[in-house]
């Protein structure tokens, strides 16, 4: 079993990345690069320290993999990849490793759920992902351009977390438990992070339009989506073939 959800994992985590990093460049990228020529020139009095995983391109998929340019003793920035073909090597890369994870995730559930799987129920349980990592965090947390403030850093990671595994255990009681309790109990689950309200920045603003960084969000939030279907389909397809050949 663990190498059936191992291999089905690394080949839908693959493929799914490497599909992934070309609609990146065709949507999310543009939008990122666009917004950094306003963070160049902002003004001094405004702070463009945040620059979250999903300003460089680099997990974009979750904002639980968001994460500034870290300081160094010295109070200097950590080494980021640069522009050009670097980024869009690291890019992928960060991709693919998100991808083999998030397949583990979703293989494992396969397991677990003891229910027959294919590619399309795959996508269910992928569109399942999306709405647990990427859709109920960004009500909180939504993703960020250059030049963006935000809250700490710690404390944003430290409510996604809760939220996502409020999401998915509010889902699991709905989907997979009946009574009307259950679905109350889901409800109130699901609800609880955003009653409790993700960190804030002391003050809003940046230095780039409102309108790119709407369109950021819409774009990062369906790549997002298509990413997740991708692996979804892909670990639900691999899944049912080393099944048929592990029983042949």
């Amino acid at each position: 079993m663990f190498r059936r959800i191992f291999f089905t994992a690394v080949l839908a985590g693959l493929l799914g990345g490497l599909a992934i990093s070309v609609v990146h460049e065709f949507t999310t990228t543009p939008i990122i690069l666009h917004a950094e020529q306003f963070e160049d020139g902002a003004p001094a009095k405004v702070p463009v320290h945040n620059h979250g995983a999903y300003d460089r391109g680099i997990n974009f998929i979750s904002p639980a993999l968001a994460h500034g340019p870290e300081k160094t003793a010295d109070g200097g920035e950590a080494w980021g990849p640069g522009g050009g073909l670097e980024r869009t090597l690291f890019t992928t890369l960060a991709n693919i490793l998100s991808g083999i994870g998030f397949a583990l995730v979703l293989t494992a559930c396969f397991a677990l759920s003891g229910r027959p799987i294919n590619g399309q129920t795959g996508v269910l349980w992928g569109l399942a992902g999306f709405g647990v990592a990427s859709l109920a965090p960004s009500l909180g947390l939504p993703p960020e351009v250059p030049g963006s403030m935000a809250a700490d850093l710690a404390s944003r990671q430290t409510w996604w977390l809760i939220c996502v595994i409020a999401t998915a255990a509010g889902l699991w009681a709905m989907v997979f438990r009946n009574g009307a309790q259950w679905m109350i109990g889901g409800i109130v689950l699901i609800a609880a992070p955003h009653l409790l309200g993700a960190p804030q920045p002391e003050s809003v603003g940046g230095s780039v339009p409102p309108e790119i960084a709407a369109h950021f969000v819409a774009a990062s939030l369906v790549t997002a989506a298509i990413f997740w279907c991708a692996i979804g389909w892909l670990s639900g397809t691999f899944w049912q073939r080393f099944a048929a050949r592990s029983q042949g």
